[in-house]
């Protein structure tokens, strides 16, 4: 077996993330005593830094495909705040592996729009809507080891990457960028010249999400992560999506609710009329 070091000389690829954060400075001032006793504090302040936020946010989005007259999706509207787990369940059919799609940027809504929002601490927003660019979402599908096309473990990761060379400022970020990615999911005992096809269930999925998080997505969805596995690489995989969530925002659609139900922050039921409602969790 050979750890997970990356010859820099031999990757291509670029992003940001969007942060939070809040701190509170306390600036000094000297503390005088009176002649009765008292204690004197003229000038301490307290300064607050504002701690904006992001979310994801779906308006109106109404899907019909092209050449038919009904729509699959029907006035969807959500909100998702940075770095939560969104839960999406619902009937097979009901049109849950199609929003994804179109929040992923794989295709585009027939109506409304989806971006990012950004809010002050009051919950004003404090800038105008930006468009969700398709590069800042990474997406898992449901069985992604039928889409593993390399031969190699390294080369399944960097496949879409581009190939055009680059410094070795780049060539070194880029490695850094994978080796993080294959440390966060486990995979850092695992061989970069292992068949992907010759991995576990649990390792297959594991890869997949390096695939995606390799690429620093700020919102990463994921399509039945759970389906198919048994219950030792379920266990594991809820593991990583927990441990993932301290680090990005996470849009899962799964019939498996009670094992993803302590993660979840915020829940929506889609109807089969393609109509999305806020709904806590049935377990």
């Amino acid at each position: 077996m050979t750890s997970v070091q990356i010859p820099s000389s031999t990757l291509f690829g670029s992003k940001s993330s969007i942060y939070r954060s809040s701190t509170i400075f306390r600036s000094p001032s000297p503390f005088r005593i009176g002649s009765d006793g008292s204690l004197n504090s003229k000038t301490f302040r307290v300064c607050r830094i504002s701690c904006d936020y992001s979310c994801f946010e779906i308006k109106d989005v109404s899907y019909r495909p092209p050449g038919t007259e009904i729509n699959l999706l029907n006035g969807i509207s959500f909100s998702l705040q940075e770095k939560s787990f969104g839960l999406i369940f619902g009937r097979s059919g009901s049109g849950k592996t199609t929003l994804l799609q179109l929040i992923a940027g794989l295709s585009k809504p027939t109506s409304g729009s989806i971006y990012i929002q950004r809010y002050t601490d009051d919950g004003y927003p404090n800038q105008s809507p930006e468009f969700l660019h398709p590069r800042r979402v990474g997406i898992v599908f449901q069985f992604p080891e039928r889409y593993f096309v390399a031969d190699n473990v390294l080369d399944e990761i960097i496949f879409g990457w581009p190939r055009q060379r680059g410094g070795l400022q780049l060539r070194e970020l880029l490695a850094s960028r994978l080796q993080k990615a294959m440390t966060s999911v486990g995979l850092n005992g695992i061989s970069l010249d292992k068949d992907p096809q010759s991995l576990s269930g649990g390792y297959k999925r594991r890869l997949a999400l390096a695939i995606q998080l390799v690429q620093m997505p700020e919102l990463l969805i994921l399509d039945e992560p759970l389906a198919g596995l048994d219950w030792k690489a379920r266990a594991d995989v809820v593991k990583l999506l927990k441990d993932l969530k301290n680090k990005l925002t996470l849009l899962v659609v799964s019939h498996d609710l009670k094992e993803l139900a302590p993660l979840v922050d915020q829940s929506w039921r889609m109807e089969m009329d393609g109509v999305l409602k806020s709904e806590c969790l049935p377990v």
